[in-house]
């Protein structure tokens, strides 16, 4: 299959969009609200917070390991930072909100890093259990109770673009600024750093990398930290998408994103995937859950499609090892 794209020269993210927009015609042809301009930008809105998870975990997949902890490591966030502005910082602002969100989120990120590099340990091992570790941790101190009363400042929309439409207006609001920024950093650290090219080597061939001077600790706390540090801000925006913070809100989300990364070009293996594909991931998702719910049909098809692509993703990635000898040689 990468063979065949790399000959017609589309590339994942060319045939992602293909199909996105295929999607997007049929969608149009058989329903009447998919191409309204309040429907296109509720996708971006709603969407603001998995693709910030998604541009983090593709940094994990590709420096070759796995993090399924991401979104109670934002639920996790979400409690401490709301917890530190109202009882000890007065409420505080934006600015604090993000900065605290970006510390909290990357402290877990690596401890995650600090786990598996110490004791050498597989990462999804890691963070299956980092994930019941902060999920129980949280929901211990916390009795699963929300909290309602956030502050002024996270609670009230920031419209950034409002349109007139059909049936009132069309608004996009701050997190999908947000989102646009924590995307082009990412893409700019992989795309144009010689760091971005050491993670993206030490996927590859770790083994390789290590010969060459490349540090697997720092390796290893970028890839988890970075993913903290967005699941930080993730966390921070989902709470102000939904004006409050629920303890088991994000919970979930692991799958359909690791799905949609994997969609975008990323291997389970190291060493393959972009930013620009992990976008056109949750894009592409999002556009066929959408499309499900205007058509009317079961939730539970969407989450049968999102086991499939892991399903498929994880056939490929070791369909390699089950091919003969000579076959392999071919290949590569």
């Amino acid at each position: 299959m990468r063979n065949l794209l790399s000959r017609t020269r589309l590339g994942t993210e060319g045939v992602l969009l293909g199909i996105i927009l295929a999607l997007s015609i049929v969608l149009a042809l058989t329903t009447d609200s998919f191409l309204s301009l309040q429907n296109l930008f509720d996708l971006l809105n709603n969407q603001s917070v998995n693709i910030i998870f998604a541009v983090g975990l593709v940094v994990v997949l590709i420096a070759g390991g796995i993090d399924i902890s991401f979104a109670v490591a934002a639920s996790v966030v979400q409690y401490v930072v709301m917890t530190l502005l109202i009882e000890t910082l007065g409420g505080g602002s934006w600015a604090l909100g993000i900065i605290l969100s970006m510390l909290v989120g990357t402290l877990l990120g690596l401890f995650n890093a600090l786990l598996i590099h110490r004791f050498r340990i597989v990462s999804i091992i890691v963070t299956i259990g980092t994930f019941n570790l902060f999920f129980g941790l949280l929901m211990y101190f916390t009795g699963g109770v929300s909290i309602y009363d956030i502050p002024d400042w996270l609670y009230y929309s920031i419209p950034l673009l409002d349109l007139p439409a059909e049936r009132g207006s069309a608004t996009l609001y701050f997190p999908a600024a947000v989102m646009a920024v924590m995307v082009m950093l990412t893409w700019f650290i992989l795309a144009r750093t010689g760091f971005g090219r050491a993670v993206y080597g030490f996927g590859s061939s770790p083994e390789a990398a290590r010969r060459s001077g490349v540090s697997v600790w720092k390796i290893h706390a970028f890839a988890y930290g970075w993913l903290g540090l967005c699941a930080g801000v993730a966390g921070l925006m989902q709470a102000h998408i939904v004006q409050e913070v629920v303890p088991n809100a994000l919970i979930g989300q692991e799958l359909p994103i690791l799905a949609a990364v994997v969609l975008g070009g990323a291997t389970l293996g190291g060493g393959r995937g972009s930013v620009l594909g992990a976008v056109l991931g949750v894009l592409l998702l999002a556009v066929v859950q959408n499309g499900l719910n205007l058509l009317g049909v079961t939730p539970y098809a969407f989450r049968m499609i999102v086991g499939l692509i892991i399903l498929i993703a994880i056939t490929t990635s070791n369909l390699g090892n089950l091919l003969p000898r000579s076959t392999r040689a071919k290949n590569v």
